[in-house]
């Protein structure tokens, strides 16, 4: 198994993660992001209030316990997005922000090798 490093808002965090998680979080990345995109495009005053999308919930379980939490509803883009991330094991526990942005790279570049 490989490590993963995910830049984070300040600093980094690296941990081992499977490929294959790797890419189911990326798959239900992309679904944020289309929700995102969604959001975007319907903020238009006229059609009054847009309706309102789940959150991303992602959790896996192996070595460390990662959380990937983000709520589409109070960004104006993909591009702005954030995440809330959470790893812990029985010793440590570590909470942080995230860009999204940075998270689809730091993945994209983890599968890449």
């Amino acid at each position: 198994m490989s490590q993963l490093t995910l830049n984070l808002i300040e600093g980094s965090v690296k941990f081992n993660f499977s490929p294959e998680a790797a890419r189911n979080l990326q798959q239900e990345i992309a679904t944020l992001v289309e929700s995102l995109k969604l959001a975007a495009a319907h903020g238009n005053p006229r059609e009054g209030r847009p309706k309102p999308r789940p959150a991303m919930e992602y959790q896996h379980t192996g070595e460390v316990f990662l959380e990937v939490f983000c709520n589409p509803n109070i960004y104006p883009s993909p591009y702005a997005a954030k995440v809330l991330l959470t790893l812990r094991d029985d010793r440590i526990r570590l909470t942080s922000e995230a860009e999204l942005t940075r998270l689809i790279e730091d993945i994209n570049q983890y599968l890449e090798s």
